[in-house]
């Protein structure tokens, strides 16, 4: 299920509306991340939650992209993953609980 993503290419930002129990304060953060990764990176990048309610970062190209930096790209979301350790684990946290409906 994706959270939210962001479309550098058409310069769009999508969020997933059955997430919209979220503080509007997460919502913002959520979208300066995937705004600012794709600003930087280019591509597009999703935040989507698998089968057990880890949160992944999905990031692709268009095969034309020649500026798209892909090691620049994985390196973003490395840096993600520590500074914003408790924000994701937060999310899946709420995503087992009221999607999953873990205990």
């Amino acid at each position: 299920m994706v959270l939210c993503g962001s479309n550098g290419y058409e310069r769009k930002y999508y969020f997933n509306k059955a997430f919209s129990s979220l503080p509007e304060t997460v919502r913002r953060e959520l979208q300066i991340l995937c705004v600012w990764f794709t600003e930087e990176c280019g591509g597009i990048l999703t935040m989507e939650y698998d089968e057990d309610g880890s949160l992944q970062f999905k990031h692709i190209t268009s095969e034309y992209d020649g500026y798209y930096d892909e090691i620049g790209a994985d390196l973003k979301i490395k840096q993600y993953r520590e500074e914003k350790q408790e924000l994701l684990e937060k999310l899946e946290l709420y995503y087992r609980m009221v999607f999953l409906e873990e205990t």
